[in-house]
This record gives structure tokens, C-alpha cells and sequence, in this order.
């Protein structure tokens, strides 16, 4: 159900005012956009926010044109059906200007242009994780262009937003990020996201080779899965959407996502929205960078880019990982202090903290009957206390598998689920909830299994096999806590 920038809604009209008063009204306020983002624990796609941002005329040939021939550095891939995920450590890099990108994207490139190697039929190349800060740096008041704002944000604009420009078919590979939540505006071309809810982790295979700080990468290409290496993916929940320009998608906490460009050029703007998990979450990245660090430094200290994302361009050094976690250690006491708060903010068992993950992606009973095309007279009841409606449109899983099939967790006896703000968001069963929790604890046992299958061959345990297991999510959680609790002593 796409709803075209500008367009007069149902919500334009209540506000008051005819048609020339009406299409400049919002459907939500700041404080609504913001209340919505804090609450909701399902990707869902904004509609009639920006159209009056300057940046919506942001199409690459405007940035080339601002930008002077900067040179910037892109991506390579090439357009494969490779089972393996194309990770940035395997992909090459050139530096080239947008007008270059732009001429060898309509095959106009000369053989002496910084993309003369790369055959457009069989490479991508995107320009990703460009930070505005650095992008525009001689050029600030683009900031305003952006206008994060109008969704309850004040002050926060380009300056803290990341620029993404890609071809047909560049993608990243399938992630999560763990810290904040994502709002993500769509500005040329679209883009097709695959997400997964954060309680399917076990089934993504997390992986933290290559590293990169708050990326925890899946050793799956999800696009083309390896089933037989990676089975445990078959139960994996798939949410997908296309977002197209004009439209901003709210990716929330923890949600895997990848994201692949289906037009011949895409321009994406984000921002990350800080939220207060991250405390403890920069405690477990603190960890992980030491114990990734450590481990890949000793096997093979030539040759940190092998398993180091360009992207991260920080020292590694073990002196500089044990500040970095001190630092993160006292941060997170400098925000709770010493007293109850940090037992209850942080010192949660690994248990009761995966009962909460489990519970962020079921937050409401009418999400998949509003998503179905047969509204039940109940759904008509419930919709009017709900957020969705044409301007706020939720991204419901893409098989067609009734919910009752995967577990019936919409039934209404059990304990109640409340929102940070107290609204109630529906119950969950207390046994679908154990039952829940039991089967993902046995899939990461099962993965274990599984890689452990698949490499009966190899007579020794690499260091990768070994820190997919020290550092995968569930187990730095834990060393965070008991650190923090020892601390708080």
C-alpha cells in the first residue's frame, strides 16, 4: 500500500484546514514519530514525513554536483548466486568521483577511468557508510538538508546521519547492528530489506569475523542460503519490504537486516537513534573487540586486514582494547551509578534477558490481522488504538505461514507485556513463552552441532571456530553482566 510524498491523508484532513492547509500537515506530530519509535518492536515503514525535505532532491547527480569531483571510496562486488556472503573483507575498493560512478553505471566509462577493471554486467559498486561529518566537511549547512527532527529528534540532523549511494545489486551482507535503532530515508531508486527478528539469532549464525564494532555479522548469504551447512536457517523469520523514495523505514533494536539495491541507482540517508541498552552494550563490544583482537593479532599479526572490516580503522592493540573496555565499564556506571538501577537496568539473567528479545518482535495482537486482507470486526476495534494506518504501514513476516503455526503466540492467557511508556501491547503464554525460549536455546546447541558436522574433516579447532564461540551475542551478554555485577560489589 504505497502512499505517494504530499499526498492528502485521512490524518492530513482530521487536522484541520482544506486541501492547501492539509498537504503540508504531517500525519504525526514529533512527539507521536518519537513515542511510536521508542514503543514499537517491529520494522515499519513511514509515509508523508519528508516531503519537505531538502534532501529528497538528493538523487546522485545533485551530490556529484555538490560534491566537485570529491573522490570517494567505493565498494566493488561482483553479481554472483555465490552460496557465501560477500563480506567487505573479500571485496575490492576504488576511489573514484560520483561523475565517474555515474558514467560507468550507463557503461559510459573509458578505459582509463578509475572503474576500467570492473565490468559493469558483472560488478556492483556502492559507496556506503559515507558520514556526512567527513563527506561534507567544507560543507555544513547541507546538514539542515535533513530533518531527523520532524520524527522527535531535536538538533539532530545530517551531522549525524551516514550517506549510502549504490548500483544494481549492491548489497551489505546480512547484519545487525547493536547498538541503537535505525531510521533509514529512502532518497533515489529502492531498496529491498530482508529482516529477521532478534529471537531468531540462533538460526542466522552469528559470526564476528570479519570484526567490526556494533556489527555482528551472519555467516549466511540469505539471498541464497547454504541449507545443508546452515539448516538451522529454515526456521528463520523473513519480514520483507521495498522501500522506495519518499518512505522511511524504522528498523528497530537487534533486528538482522539485509539490504540490496533493486534499481540501476540508489541514494540512502540514516541515522542511528541512541537508546538506553546501549550502555551495556558497549560493555559486551568492549569484550569482544579485546578477546577478537587478542586471538586474530596472536595467529597472524601481518595480517589484521584479513580479518579486520575496512571499515574499522582503529588501533587494535591489547593497551588500547583494555582502556576501551575500562572506559565502556565506567561509562555505564557513570549513567546507572552504584546503587539498585544497575541491578535492575543490567544485572539481568542471560535467561530473563532472552525472554525480553523474544517478546520485542510479538508487541502486538492486530499487526498480522491489520497486515491480512480479512480485517475481523475485532481488528476494526483494535486499529483505533493501534499506530498503523495508511501513514504508518507494518513490515509483517513474508511466508504466508498462518502465526498459529509457528507457535500460536497471539493467544491471550499469560503474563501481560508492557511497552517502556506502560501501554499494554497484548499478553504472551507463559508456556509459548518457555517453549519459545527452550527452542532457541537448543538451536544454538544444534548450530554447534551442525558446524561441528560439516568439519569432521579438520583435526583441529581454528581460531575462528573458537571465537564464534566466545564472542557469539548470548555469551559476551553474560560476561558483561557478571563484569558489571563484580564491579558494582
Amino acid at each position: 500500500m504505497a502512499v505517494s510524498p504530499g499526498t492528502i491523508t485521512n490524518a492530513d484532513s482530521a487536522s484541520g484546514g482544506g486541501e492547501d492547509e492539509g498537504k503540508h500537515v504531517k500525519p504525526f506530530t514529533p512527539e507521536k514519530a518519537k513515542e511510536i519509535i521508542m514503543c514499537l518492536q517491529q520494522p515499519a515503514v513511514f509515509y508523508n514525513m519528508v516531503f519537505d525535505w531538502p534532501a529528497q532532491h538528493w538523487t546522485a547527480k545533485h551530490l556529484s554536483e555538490v560534491l566537485h569531483g570529491k573522490q570517494i571510496r567505493f565498494r566493488m562486488g561482483t553479481k554472483s548466486s555465490d552460496t557465501a556472503p560477500q563480506f567487505e573483507t573479500t571485496c575490492n575498493y576504488v576511489e573514484a568521483t560520483l561523475e565517474e560512478f555515474l558514467s560507468w553505471n550507463c557503461h559510459q566509462s573509458s578505459i582509463s577511468g578509475a572503474f576500467r577493471d570492473y565490468d559493469h554486467s558483472k560488478f556492483w559498486a556502492y559507496a556506503d557508510y559515507k558520514y556526512f561529518v567527513s563527506l561534507f566537511e567544507d560543507k555544513t549547512d547541507i546538514f539542515q538538508d535533513v530533518i531527523w527532527s520532524d520524527f522527535g529528534f531535536p538538533g539532530r540532523n545530517g551531522q549525524e546521519s551516514t550517506l549510502w549511494i549504490g548500483s544494481l545489486g549492491a548489497h551489505t551482507p546480512c547484519h545487525l547492528d547493536t547498538y541503537g535503532c535505525n531510521l533509514v530515508f529512502q532518497v533515489q531508486g529502492r531498496k529491498r530489506w530482508h529482516l529477521f527478528p532478534p529471537e531468531d539469532t540462533p538460526f542466522l549464525y552469528p559470526t564476528r569475523i570479519p570484526y567490526e564494532e556494533s556489527s555482528v555479522f551472519s555467516k549466511i548469504n540469505v539471498v541464497n542460503p547454504d541449507l545443508k551447512r546452515f539448516p538451522q536457517f529454515r526456521k528463520a523469520r523473513r519480514h520483507m519490504v521495498t522501500l522506495s523514495p519518499g518512505q522511511v523505514l524504522f528498523v528497530p533494536r537487534h533486528w538482522w537486516h539485509y539490504v540490496e539495491s533493486i534499481d540501476p541507482v540508489t541514494v540512502s540517508i540514516n541515522s542511528w537513534i541512541e537508546l538506553e541498552e546501549d550502555h551495556q552494550a558497549r560493555v559486551e563490544e568492549a569484550i569482544t573487540r579485546m578477546l577478537v583482537c587478542a586471538l586474530k593479532t596472536a595467529e597472524n599479526p601481518h595480517n589484521t586486514r584479513a580479518w579486520l572490516n575496512p571499515t574499522e580503522l582503529e588501533e587494535t592493540s591489547h593497551e588500547v582494547n583494555c582502556h576501551y573496555l575500562n572506559g565502556a565499564i565506567s561509562a555505564f556506571f557513570n549513567h546507572y551509578g552504584t546503587s539498585e538501577v544497575v541491578e535492575t537496568q543490567a544485572l539481568r539473567t542471560n535467561r530473563e534477558y532472552t525472554i525480553k528479545e523474544e517478546l520485542n518482535v510479538h508487541n502486538h495482537m492486530e499487526v498480522e490481522q491489520i497486515g491480512s486482507h480479512n480485517l475481523s470486526s475485532e481488528t476494526v476495534k483494535q486499529e483505533a488504538a493501534s499506530p498503523f494506518g495508511l501513514d504508518l504501514v507494518p513490515v509483517i513476516p513474508s511466508s504466508q505461514e498462518p502465526s498459529s503455526a509457528r507457535g500460536g503466540i497471539f493467544e491471550n492467557d499469560g503474563e501481560e507485556f508492557v511497552s517502556k511508556n506502560g501501554k499494554s501491547f497484548g499478553k504472551l503464554p507463559n508456556t509459548k513463552r518457555q517453549r519459545m525460549m527452550s527452542e532457541s536455546e537448543n538451536a544454538v546447541v544444534e548450530q554447534v552441532a551442525s558446524d561441528r558436522t560439516g568439519a569432521l574433516s579438520q583435526t583441529f579447532v581454528s581460531t575462528d571456530d573458537l571465537l564464534d564461540c566466545l564472542v557469539n551475542p548470548q555469551v559476551t551478554r553474560i560476561v558483561a553482566q557478571l563484569l558489571i555485577q563484580g564491579k558494582s560489589v
